[in-house]
């Protein structure tokens, strides 16, 4: 099937799909210049008609479509679990969306959007600190400790999710999953982002695992360094 200009295309789903919709955005890749051949389109609906929300995958008009529907009042709770999660998923995707139907409000909805953006995620606190230092600890020694390079490899990839949300949470800084480890960790910093993956890609590439070490004391030492000698849950 013919794949349309991406913004026609989504003016061709809302127009067939949901008519009667108070308001709706493009977002995703596509809006941020990163499209890729396997990019889908992200649109969010807003539809006063709807008694709650729903998620929906479709293909139209050449494209992979990911439809997010809300009334005018389900997305704040979307807003808030996302954030509480420190995965603002929907806030993002309204805030750099297209507007490509409005009846007057969304000036407002995306305004709330870039204001939690702006405000990060909550601090953890103390006791959330000492919980993941311990749980990187572990991980890490089951690293060094690990001679199986098939068990190594998923210990590294447990350790690099682990060592990426506390690089982030202790810095107030939003995380991701996938891809988006990376581009949270370049939102944050650049250069750590670099070094970060430059650690886990020598180990993936050669087996040596001293940079990822180096790097998680490193990390963990402002906090305590590692944790084992007198950690307990729930006593």
């Amino acid at each position: 099937m013919k794949r349309f200009d991406p913004c026609k295309a989504a003016e061709l789903f809302i127009l067939n799909d949901f008519p009667s919709c108070q308001g709706a955005l493009l977002a995703g890749s596509v809006v941020r210049g990163e499209a890729t051949e396997t990019s889908d389109l992200d649109i969010v609906i807003f539809d006063s008609n709807l008694s709650s929300a729903y998620r929906e995958s479709v293909i139209e008009f050449g494209w992979n479509i990911e439809v997010f529907v809300h009334n005018l009042t389900s997305y704040k709770e979307f807003f808030k679990s996302d954030c509480e999660r420190a995965r603002p998923s929907l806030p993002k995707m309204v805030s750099e969306g297209i507007v490509l139907r409005d009846s007057g409000f969304l000036d407002l909805i995306k305004q709330e959007a870039r204001d939690l953006l702006e405000k990060g995620p909550e601090a953890w606190s103390a006791e959330t600190i000492r919980i993941k230092r311990y749980f990187i600890t572990d991980a890490v020694d089951d690293f060094i400790g690990c001679t199986i390079r098939a068990e190594e490899i998923f210990i590294a990839n447990t350790l690099a999710e682990l060592v990426s949300e506390f690089v982030l949470r202790t810095n107030r800084q939003w995380i991701g999953t996938s891809k988006w480890i990376l581009r949270s960790l370049k939102n944050y910093d650049e250069q750590f982002a670099y070094k970060f993956v430059e650690a886990f890609d020598t180990f993936y590439k050669t087996g040596d695992k001293n940079k990822i070490i180096v790097m998680v004391d490193d990390i963990l030492q402002p906090y305590g360094g590692r944790l084992f000698q007198g950690f307990s849950l729930g006593k």
